[in-house]
């Protein structure tokens, strides 16, 4: 049968290096296939992390603070008359800099700030509702100013209307704040307009001025008599004095008792002195300083010296030390009673003068309230002139200004279209849109998890990374048996079932004897970089392939430490190489008498050489001239020996044998080892001068074995050899 095209598709050599140079310089050409297989291979990683960044960043959003937005319409009239007097202002718009003008004052801050003084104290309340239940303990609400919002005016393109946006975190609030800022636009506009030279205007605003310094005279009477008498306000004041005295009569109580407790105090040590009692009985002496703790170790040593009083005499070194040590501790009790005692006196005499000021202040007190009541009546006279002028000047005021206001209304160009509504929902958080955002982060994060952990990834996964990167042939891929029984894997050539599996094996077969450059007799090492990577499983199906095709086969097991082939066999492991060796290890002239070796025929034309045991550190036997004999051996009796072999990765069996084979055959399982590993094994294959036949590739997928390896029979050959069967 001929051989299939296992040039990779997706790869190429740079400046023409050498694909089996040590060090080779290629780049990989990605497809949309290429990169459809990284998000196909990494969903179950990929695929959890996209829904954990999506839906972390849609609960983040949907969490955020509510924000409702209302919007007022105002509109400007259009410029159809001609003013012809120069005192009058002319507000029309009459060119984009009028607009951008208007524009600019619905943003300043004065703006801003006549809309924070126009607002009520309900008002005030409707705005700061939101952030009443995020307020701690004792907390005030945001002052006015941090309430207002945002607010955004927008001019609408080839027309006279202007919008105004605003935001809040309560939806009556920020339709409140939208009309008000019309409101005071236009309130803005009125005080700023044209035509002040009318009669009734000129005499209001005359009689204002007059009225104005009234109000003023009246205010400086007020506020001369209060700098002469050092008042504030009468009942301000007089509220103070009373507040003033209540205080310096709980703090004069206060230091009385206090100064009473001490004197108490006192007199109990004069009377215990006196008595000549022990002051240590008294509480506050007992707890001055150090006291409580010297009183413990004197009670300490004196207890020690009872107890050494009873073994020795009152002049032992012991007993002189103890008394000492009591004799001082003595002394600076009474030291630190002194002390309790003299502080105590001090604190005695620090009361009495606290409390003599303390009467002292509230004497004084007692005469400022008695000279508030007399300055009464005078200052309550002057505060209702006061009052009256002050209220004659804002009537005045309000007259000029409903004049004034009359007067400017027709030269207004602006006027409200459209009241704001209270939103019936927030404008952010936004559901459809964090939606919308969370899939797009979703997919984002999910492709760049693939496509970023593909290119991390150092893993065999195709015949480029054979090919192109570890620069070695590729004898052939074997797809995955993941529904060929176990007992059934290491005898499919032999099965005589015509299946995908068989016949990938009789490809390898083929490759080899085109890779091969060496004539029969010879043999083959067969490795891997790791444990599970089929190369048993290989062993067994490359060796029944030659023996298939009339070639006198021998596979034997030299992985000592973990034998595996007289399981898949059926066979007891009691002789073999290891056996062989321990019973003297003489070359047999007839391999199939030696009862230590135990030669099996497995199969026609296959033979079986069993490890003969397990073996801890098998490099004994492995470097002993004697194998590289008996390998040689072999060679008069049988056409071809397969050697299984541990895996490089774990241990260096293999390339002790490696060095009395012939040739080696390397086994990659897909995504199981590392490139840069199997590059480096490789290369120490090549320095032990050995024939490196090439690479199979285990474990790949139907879809994978037709793409990157050309095995675009695959499918074809399963549905044909199907359908007859």
């Amino acid at each position: 049968m001929s051989s299939p095209d296992f040039s990779p598709h997706s790869a190429s050599v740079k400046h023409g290096a050498s694909l089996h140079g040590n060090e080779p310089h290629v780049s990989e050409r990605r497809t949309l296939r290429d990169y459809y297989i990284m998000l196909r291979e990494r969903l179950w990683i990929a695929l959890p992390v996209a829904v954990i960044v999506a839906l972390g960043f849609g609960y983040v959003k949907s969490t955020e603070t509510k924000m409702y937005a209302s919007t007022a319409t105002m509109q400007f009239e259009r410029p159809e008359r001609v003013v012809l007097n120069e005192q009058v202002v002319d507000t029309s718009i009459r060119h984009d800099v009028d607009l951008n003008t208007y524009l600019q004052i619905l943003t300043s801050g004065k703006l801003r700030q006549m809309v924070a003084q126009s607002l009520t104290a309900e008002e005030v309340r409707i705005l700061q509702r939101p952030y009443l239940g995020e307020l701690a303990p004792g907390e005030n609400p945001p002052p006015v100013g941090q309430l207002l919002g945002s607010m955004s005016p927008q001019s609408i393109r080839n027309s006279f209307l202007i919008h105004i946006s605003v935001t809040n975190r309560d939806p009556q609030g920020a339709a409140l704040l939208a009309n008000r800022y019309v409101e005071q636009f236009m309130r803005y506009l009125f005080e700023n307009a044209g035509g002040k030279n009318e009669d009734a205007v000129n005499f209001l605003r005359s009689r204002a001025d007059e009225l104005r310094k009234d109000s003023e005279t009246a205010e400086g009477r007020l506020q001369d008599y209060r700098r002469k008498h050092n008042l504030v306000s009468l009942d301000n004041s007089i509220n103070i004095i009373s507040d003033r005295l209540r205080g310096y009569n709980t703090s004069l109580t206060d230091a009385r008792n206090a100064r009473i407790a001490i004197e108490n105090r006192l007199a109990q040590i004069e009377r215990m002195q006196q008595a000549g009692g022990n002051l240590l009985d008294i509480d506050y002496i007992s707890a001055y300083g150090n006291v409580a703790a010297l009183k413990t170790q004197l009670t300490d040593l004196q207890n020690q010296q009872s107890i050494l009083s009873e073994r020795y005499l009152e002049r032992h070194p012991k007993m002189i030390n103890v008394a000492n040590s009591i004799d001082v501790l003595t002394a600076q009790i009474k030291t630190d009673i002194a002390q309790a005692i003299a502080a105590l006196r001090a604190q005695h005499e620090t009361l009495k003068q606290t409390e003599a000021s303390y009467v002292r202040e509230y004497k004084e007190a007692e005469k400022e309230q008695l000279r508030l009541g007399e300055l009464s009546v005078e200052f309550k006279s002057l505060e209702n002139q006061a009052a009256v002028a002050k209220n004659n000047y804002l009537q005045i005021l309000d007259r000029l200004a409903q004049a004034t206001t009359s007067k400017n209304l027709e030269n207004i160009p602006v006027k409200p279209l459209d009241q704001a509504l209270p939103a019936g929902a927030p404008y952010t958080p936004n559901l459809r849109n964090i939606i919308k955002t969370s899939l797009g982060l979703g997919l984002l994060v999910f492709v760049g998890v693939a496509v970023g952990l593909s290119f991390v990834d150092d893993r065999v996964k195709s015949a480029w990374d054979i090919e192109g990167f570890i620069g070695a042939h590729l004898l052939g891929i074997i797809p995955e048996l993941g529904d060929v029984p176990d007992t059934e894997k290491h005898s499919l050539v032999n099965s005589n079932k015509a299946s995908p599996g068989s016949e990938a094996f009789l490809s390898v077969y083929s490759a080899v004897k085109i890779q091969s450059k060496l004539d029969f007799p010879k043999s083959i090492l067969v490795t891997s970089t790791i444990p599970g990577e089929g190369k048993t499983m290989i062993s067994c199906n490359l060796a029944a392939s030659f023996a298939r095709h009339g070639k006198r086969v021998l596979i034997i097991d030299c992985d000592m430490r973990r034998p595996m082939l007289h399981r898949h066999f059926q066979l007891p492991n009691e002789a073999g190489l290891l056996a062989w060796f321990e019973a003297g290890a003489k070359i047999p002239e007839d391999p199939f008498t030696d009862a230590s070796l135990g030669l099996t025929k497995a199969e026609e034309n296959l033979f079986l050489l069993r490890s003969g045991g397990r073996s801890k550190s098998p490099t004994e036997f492995l470097e002993n001239p004697i194998f590289g004999q008996f390998i040689e051996a072999m060679k008069q009796h049988f056409d071809l020996i397969v050697v299984d072999s541990p895996p490089m990765g774990a241990v260096t069996d293999s390339l002790l044998i490696s060095e009395r084979t012939d040739e080696v055959i390397y086994v990659c399982r897909f995504n199981r080892a590392y490139r840069k590993h199997i590059r480096l094994y490789i290369k120490q294959l090549r320095e032990s001068k050995n024939e490196l036949l090439g690479v199979v590739l285990n474990g790949l997928s139907p879809r994978r074995i037709e793409y990157y390896s050309n095995y675009r029979y695959y499918r074809s050959y399963k549905k044909y050899y199907g359908s007859q069967s």
